[in-house]
């Protein structure tokens, strides 16, 4: 019982780190279609909370590995420390009202505990990560361009009575909403509880004999119930800035950021994917965790420009800009102070 207490003790900051996760990147899935009111805050919440459980349990085990490669934390007060201080970098962004990334805050954290504790970082998954700092909203504004082309080319070819195009939308916005909540929980779980995977030691979960959750997967339950709990109760603020500050966005060009920064989510998450191109020879993608918010700012600003740069905040997307930078070096100092009480 004693083992059990001090392991839910220190999984706290990781219950934490995933309340600061759904406060704040899981707030972007349905944050342009809430804040143009095409779907209700519950109903959004609910539907991102279940779908992300069941991407983080179907899918989540890539990034993970990936990201244990950069600092594989043994002790369980470390792997608490760099947790807790990555979750509470990502709280002060948050309490700003600006759309950081739960992935550099985790990766500036493990860094510092390489620093402080003398480990030997690896640079080539360093490098992996961070470039996809740059290549994952570069990404997002890519296919943002191409998905409202696609439906700027629909609508001019159909016609469909408004209000059948308002049901229409509303639909597939929530059907957007869930694949992007799904690529979520399999590609951002492991910035919620990665850093404890070869800490925390849970049995598999069997019923009738057969084992129907592995000891991984139900930590990433577990972690799926603290970002659920962050959507309900703190994401409204990180909606506005996404979905009205940087660019007024109509119900259409919602669903055009939804879809494209799911898409990119789940390239970066999808095992079979990588797999299918690496037997045709095509190249592919890492499975690392990407950012959440670096993805719909990206997409933002690719419909932005695809209607010509007009209406595009650019004061607020320098802020923006400037919190990614300051996330994983705020992130890196905290850790390594921290441990070096350890």
């Amino acid at each position: 019982m004693e083992n059990i207490l001090r392991t839910l003790i220190y999984l706290s900051a990781g219950l934490f780190m995933g309340w600061s996760l759904g406060a704040n990147d899981a707030a972007n899935i349905f944050g342009t279609a809430v804040t143009t009111r095409m779907v209700r805050f519950k109903t959004a919440a609910i539907i991102m909370g279940f779908m992300i459980a069941l991407g983080a349990v179907i899918s989540g085990a890539g990034p993970v590995e990936t990201l244990g490669t950069l600092g594989e934390i043994v002790e369980l007060e470390e792997a608490f420390a760099v947790s807790l201080t990555a979750a509470l970098t990502v709280l002060l962004m948050t309490r700003r009202g600006l759309p950081v990334s739960t992935s550099q805050a985790i990766v500036g954290a493990i860094v510092g505990w390489n620093l402080q504790k003398g480990g030997n970082i690896q640079f080539d998954t360093l490098y992996k990560i961070a470039g996809t700092w740059i290549f994952a909203p570069v990404l997002g504004a890519i296919f943002a361009m191409f998905f409202y082309l696609i439906l700027k080319v629909f609508r001019k070819h159909t016609h469909i009575h408004i209000l059948k195009e308002d049901r229409l939308l509303r639909i597939a916005l929530l059907l957007a909403g869930a694949f992007g909540s799904y690529s979520l929980g399999a590609n951002n779980m492991a910035n919620v509880v990665g850093v404890f995977t070869n800490s925390v030691h849970i049995g598999d979960f069997t019923l009738m004999g057969w084992r129907v959750l592995s000891g991984q997967q139900l930590l990433f339950l577990v972690g799926a119930v603290a970002v659920t709990a962050g959507i309900f109760m703190y994401s409204r603020r990180v909606m506005e800035t996404v979905g009205n500050d940087i660019i007024q966005l109509t119900p259409s060009a919602a669903l055009v950021v939804v879809l494209a920064s799911a898409t990119v989510l789940f390239i970066f998450a999808s095992q079979g994917l990588k797999h299918a191109l690496e037997i045709t020879g095509l190249p592919s993608f890492p499975l690392v965790p990407v950012s959440q918010s670096q993805t719909v700012v990206g997409a933002v600003v690719g419909i932005g420009i695809i209607r010509g740069g007009r209406n595009v905040n650019f004061r607020k997307l320098a802020i923006i800009a400037g919190g990614w930078v300051t996330t994983p070096l705020l992130a890196m100092v905290l850790s390594f102070f921290l441990l070096s009480f350890y």
